[in-house]
């Protein structure tokens, strides 16, 4: 009955958008990895940066949602920068695979920061199955793949584009705001018979800022806001960072979980490589935490920066722009 209830919901979810649950897959340490959700990011840090991030959530629940995603990104002329976002999220019977090339115009010497225009292009893979339990036994909905007895509704399995624009901007190591949107297009990608899936435009708002308390200590409140129009999803958090290397911090998603993280970041010795970790836990509250022990979430990313001739400052913030 867990499983068969576990798959149902997450199925409902994933077909009609609701329960908080956009198709564009959910991340805790969204303030890590920018560029997956605003392609005007790309290029504005000035390095060479990647970032690997893995999410398994609701732990304990047959078909829960796993997702990985990986991101990559530097500049290629003064007022270019590209990059590359692979996706892969799983849900019960659902896969989707994101792969997407973001490019940005990049202003310079705005306000003291970098301002980047982002449009990123590539394509979206689909998968449904048809391994299935039917809610009720011998009623057949033609909307869902599924095996049922002698008769079986075919997978869905489709391969379309996708594009997406955003623009955003940053002061490294002060602040930072993004407004972006996913699968602008809204296609319906259809299969056999009546099988559909109709995309979603995703909006996301993004912002932080850092408050120095003193040279080793500074606080970093963060914010993402992502909405579908149907529904939306509102993370705050608040992060400690203690000599640009360590951080802590908590996380409240309304009407979902709490969150916990840390992390560091350290340099080589010559401050050309920058590198990174961080692990996140999130605790749920809504009507499923009497069915999971949590979600767990890492990432691990590095950037490279082009030596200069001039004096090394401390650290590298970059990581938390």
């Amino acid at each position: 009955m867990k499983k068969l209830f576990t798959k149902i919901a997450i199925a409902v979810a994933g077909f009609t958008g609701v329960a908080v649950a956009q198709q564009d897959p959910q991340f805790t340490q969204f303030m890590h990895n920018k560029l997956i959700y605003n392609p005007g990011y790309a290029g504005t840090s000035g390095a060479i940066c990647g970032n690997a991030q893995f999410r398994q959530q609701w732990v304990n629940f047959d078909g829960a949602p796993q997702s990985i995603a990986l991101a990559f990104d530097m500049p290629i002329l003064p007022k270019l920068g590209i990059g590359l976002n692979v996706i892969s999220d799983k849900i019960g019977p659902m896969n989707t695979l994101f792969l997407r090339i973001p490019v940005s115009f990049l202003v310079q010497n705005v306000g003291g920061g970098t301002l980047g225009f982002g449009i990123d292009v590539g394509f979206l893979q689909k998968k449904i199955n048809n391994t299935w339990i039917t809610p009720e036994p011998g009623k057949i909905d033609n909307k869902i793949p599924g095996a049922y007895d002698a008769l079986s509704n075919p997978e869905l399995n489709k391969l379309t584009y996708d594009i997406g624009g955003g623009v955003f901007y940053q002061i490294p190591g002060k602040f930072y705001a993004g407004l972006s949107c996913t699968h602008l297009p809204g296609q319906k990608i259809t299969g056999e018979n009546e099988i559909s899936f109709k995309m979603k435009q995703h909006i996301y708002l993004m912002s932080g800022v850092h408050l120095a308390l003193n040279p080793r200590n500074e606080l970093i409140p963060n914010v993402k806001v992502k909405s579908d129009v149907a529904a939306s999803a509102v993370d705050i958090n608040l992060t400690y960072m203690y000599d640009k290397m360590l951080w802590v911090g908590a996380t409240y998603r309304l009407s979902d979980a709490t969150a916990l993280m840390i992390g560091y970041q350290g340099h080589n010795a010559s401050g050309g490589l920058s590198y990174k970790i961080g692990y996140s836990y999130d605790l749920t509250m809504s009507k499923l935490k009497g069915y999971t022990s949590g979600t767990h979430e890492i990432i691990l990313g590095f950037c490279l920066t082009q030596k200069v001739k001039k004096l090394a400052s401390y650290g590298d913030d970059r990581f938390l722009n």
